[in-house]
């Protein structure tokens, strides 16, 4: 059917690929809500909407839409959620001195955080395994993090199908080599998303604790478009500045340049979990600020350095 990434000048694989591996998570991820018993109305709603999405990112994948379209189709799932079923951010936390409620602006602040994530991870999806490696470290964060038995279901149930599509992106045993494409990188952006609402609306864990779980998504995310913004690009146009390309440039590894992003991450998270832990919140929030200014210029010396 023709479904296949072509190579360019740009990409690093040298035959067409099929870019099929996230339509084949989502489905697993339905054919799951049946199988297993994971209660609650928001996580199944979250998992069955997270299918829409990955339609979204298979027709961008197929016909290529423009910035303007994708954002778009984007949207609808993202405004189904938000605005229909209400799964929304009511707050941020409280910080001893002051409680961050966003009360009439919850809606629209959400709308924003979760395009922006979503797009944060498909910034992500340009190498074999980052954006899946990636997401597992997030995932497994929160499995240790979130005491609810039933979340912690789910994030197996969420993990299992990537461990089986990297076995496909990696060629393992000789099967047919799979990419995720767009319908994997927003289904699973919007999915970690989502549950990152749900718990903190649970008040299972404190916001900024979930902030630190996706920090390396986030910080890529501002560092990218602060550079781009700076040296008047496109903010839009695919380059080869993401951080996966940077790292690859110094280690010509493949192994070594996932293993670089998924530790920082979780380095990230431990040194926010610390200072939440044994100090307190507002020093976690001061800190998350702090370490993306560290991050960004350090970025910046590495893309000087290329």
């Amino acid at each position: 059917y023709n479904l296949v990434d072509i190579p360019n000048k740009r990409k690093k694989h040298y035959k067409p690929t099929a870019y099929i591996g996230g339509l084949a998570i989502s489905i697993a991820l339905i054919i799951s809500i049946q199988l297993f018993d994971v209660v609650g109305d928001n996580l199944n709603l979250i998992l069955s909407i997270g299918f829409m999405m990955a339609i979204v990112g298979f027709i961008d994948d197929r016909f290529k839409l423009n910035i303007g379209g994708k954002l778009s189709l984007q949207i609808i799932p993202i405004f189904y959620l938000i605005v229909i079923e209400n799964i929304n951010l009511v707050q941020l936390g409280d910080y001893n001195q002051f409680q961050l409620k966003l009360n009439s602006f919850a809606v629209p602040f959400t709308l924003i955080c979760v395009l922006l994530l979503i797009n944060a991870f498909n910034y992500f999806d340009g190498m074999d395994g980052t954006l899946s490696l990636s997401s597992i470290s997030t995932l497994t964060i929160l499995y240790f993090l979130v005491p609810s038995e039933n979340i912690k279901l789910l994030i197996v149930i969420i993990i299992l199908p990537i461990c089986i599509f990297l076995i496909f992106n990696f060629s393992l045993f000789n099967l047919p080599k799979l990419f995720l494409g767009d319908s994997g990188s927003l289904l699973l952006g919007f999915i970690i998303s989502f549950i990152l609402i749900d718990i903190a609306n649970q008040k299972l864990v404190h916001p900024i604790l979930l902030a630190w779980s996706i920090a390396i998504f986030v910080y890529e995310f501002l560092a990218i478009n602060l550079q781009r913004l700076k040296n008047k690009q496109n903010l839009f146009t695919a380059g080869l500045d993401h951080l996966h390309h940077v790292i690859f440039e110094r280690t010509k590894s493949i192994f070594l340049t996932n293993f670089s992003i998924s530790a920082t991450n979780i380095i990230f998270f431990i040194v926010g979990y610390l200072s939440f832990r044994f100090i307190n919140a507002l020093t976690s929030l001061i800190l998350f600020i702090i370490f993306f200014i560290i991050f960004f210029l350090l970025r910046q010396k590495l893309l000087d350095y290329k």
